[in-house]
């Protein structure tokens, strides 16, 4: 079982909220192959520089062997943006998996996807609305679907401060549905202090305890926490986009797993 730790800020032991923590992660090893497969994709030429500059900080291999990640597995990315993790994934899984992508893709049609190798990621049909509502910080996700099923590994980086209580509850439903029993869901996001308020310097940061709530909420079980992404010289106060904090913010990397 995984030892007691604590989340900065809150100082709450995830033990203090009586979670039930599985006896291992998803996959412990990651093999070989599938390592040496990620390394020559952070290298590949045409993959940005810009992308390639954030490596070090984002610590890619390390991050998907947390995760549990196989080369034979189909991967569900949400929200994938310009598709920083797509350029990997889509070739971890290409021969023997399948990778979907899900909820704001317009970045990735249009540019990645139609990029060679990246023929074989396909785009999931999204039900509901997807948008922000005049004045809102956060955007909405109203009736939310995904089409698609048995799901092995679902994935979200940085992406669930993004939506409003609601709407992260909705997404919570949905990858559930999508994700076949036993499989997993890795989430990575900026963290926030425990029950800090919401303001213009932290709304894109969230509560790790609050994303572990509603996780289990939807019905997933938590699995285990990571400190790969903990930068203690962020003080959890200052907006992520702010010169001193960027590239440089404090995340937190769970792992949750939908019952047998």
């Amino acid at each position: 079982m995984t030892k007691a730790k604590t989340f900065r800020g809150g100082l709450i032991t995830l033990f203090s909220l009586s979670l039930v923590v599985t006896a291992s992660t998803a996959n412990a090893d990651m093999t070989e192959s599938l390592k040496a497969t990620l390394t020559a994709a952070m290298a590949d030429e045409q993959r940005p520089q810009k992308d390639k500059d954030r490596d070090r900080n984002r610590r890619p291999v390390q991050t998907l062997e947390f995760f549990g990640l196989e080369a034979d597995q189909r991967v569900l990315e949400l929200v994938p943006g310009g598709g920083w993790y797509t350029r990997l994934l889509a070739p971890a899984v290409k021969d023997n998996g399948k990778l979907y992508v899900a909820i704001g893709t317009d970045r990735v049609q249009n540019g990645l996807l139609t990029e060679p190798g990246f023929e074989a990621v396909e785009v999931v049909s999204v039900g509901g609305e997807f948008g922000r509502k005049e004045g809102a910080r956060r955007y909405s996700l109203d009736n939310l679907s995904l089409d698609v099923r048995e799901i092995d590994l679902a994935l979200t980086f940085r992406n669930v401060h993004n939506f409003d209580a609601p709407s992260r509850a909705a997404l919570n439903a949905a990858v559930f549905e999508a994700i076949k029993p036993g499989g997993h869901y890795g989430i990575i996001d900026h963290t926030r202090r425990h029950m800090d308020g919401d303001d213009s310097e932290t709304w894109r940061r969230m509560d790790p305890v609050q994303v572990i709530k509603e996780a289990l909420a939807a019905g997933f079980e938590f699995v285990d926490f990571s400190d790969l992404h903990f930068k203690p010289d962020d003080g959890l106060i200052y907006e992520v986009g702010r010169r001193s904090v960027s590239g440089n913010s404090d995340r937190f990397t769970l792992l949750f797993r939908k019952p047998e």
